[in-house]
């Protein structure tokens, strides 16, 4: 018998179901990016959109004040949350899976079993250390947490439910800090994470297009997503922008991103 469970108004199927076709009103649920969405949030959100746009399926973006509490859950930021039909599934490497899964379609199809097992290494590792370095900006980093983060997060919300939003949101954020062991560092170390890996992205891509040559795959959408966030999101201590924007090919590669896969009206925040 297939499982189910039920999450808001939502009935979510948990077992494999036949279908083949990709529906016409998939739906993305992502924080307001103008007033609400935070950085690490904004990096997650963008790299499921890209990675989707890769693929060719088209989607929805449904801006809602409440998208973290409709998701079904996930192990960092539980954004964005895409619907499927009767399916929801949330943040980057559950929805590369679910599209894999169920519709058969990845982007990693033309690569070799030690390009594979390379790629889920680069994928974890990337995304690792790039959310880490991020919620570590926004709420470990004081001058970032009082002016930008806490408005933003509670800015949906009435008082003194921002207040409350705001606490526990902070305390979720540390938690899985704590757990990476990264609450307690210093900035100095969670930049020099960042730099180291954006050293071995940097010789990884070289002058190629993409991380794997000529076709992107799932790195390249990740990537994207993160270090786009991180360039264009405006913070007090900009920090993240200046160690990426050390490695001009990284940059360029945003650049060609961008311009490849988001048409003119959709780059609200264009590179500098």
């Amino acid at each position: 018998m297939p499982k189910s469970t039920t999450i808001g108004s939502f009935y979510i199927k948990t077992a494999t179901a036949d279908m083949k076709e990709w529906p016409r009103d998939a739906v993305l649920y992502q924080p307001y990016e103008e007033e609400q969405i935070l950085l690490a949030e904004n990096a997650s959100c963008l790299a499921v959109r890209t990675y989707l746009k890769m693929l060719d399926l088209p989607v929805v973006v449904e801006q809602r004040a409440n998208a973290e509490f409709i998701s079904p859950g996930g192990k960092r930021t539980k954004l964005p949350v895409l619907r499927v039909e009767n399916f929801l599934y949330a943040e980057f490497d559950h929805i590369v899976t679910f599209i894999d899964d169920h519709f058969n379609k990845s982007l990693k199809s033309h690569l070799s079993q030690d390009q594979k097992d390379q790629l889920r290494s680069s994928l974890c590792l990337a995304e690792n250390i790039f959310t880490v370095a991020e919620q570590y900006i926004s709420w470990v980093d004081e001058e970032v947490r009082d002016t930008i983060t806490k408005k933003r997060n509670g800015c949906v919300y009435p008082f003194p439910l921002n207040h409350v939003q705001n606490f526990r949101k902070e305390a979720s954020v540390k938690r899985q800090l704590r757990l990476a062991d990264r609450l307690n560092v210093s900035l100095d170390k969670v930049i020099a994470d960042v730099d180291t890996l954006c050293q071995n992205l940097s010789t990884e891509l070289g002058q190629q297009q993409y991380f794997f040559g000529e076709q992107p795959t799932e790195l390249d959408a990740l990537v994207f997503g993160h270090l786009f966030s991180i360039f264009t999101m405006k913070l007090p201590n900009n920090v993240l922008a200046l160690t990426i924007n050390k490695y001009s090919n990284l940059n360029q590669f945003c650049r060609n991103i961008d311009h490849t896969y988001f048409s003119p009206r959709e780059q609200v925040r264009r590179l500098n």
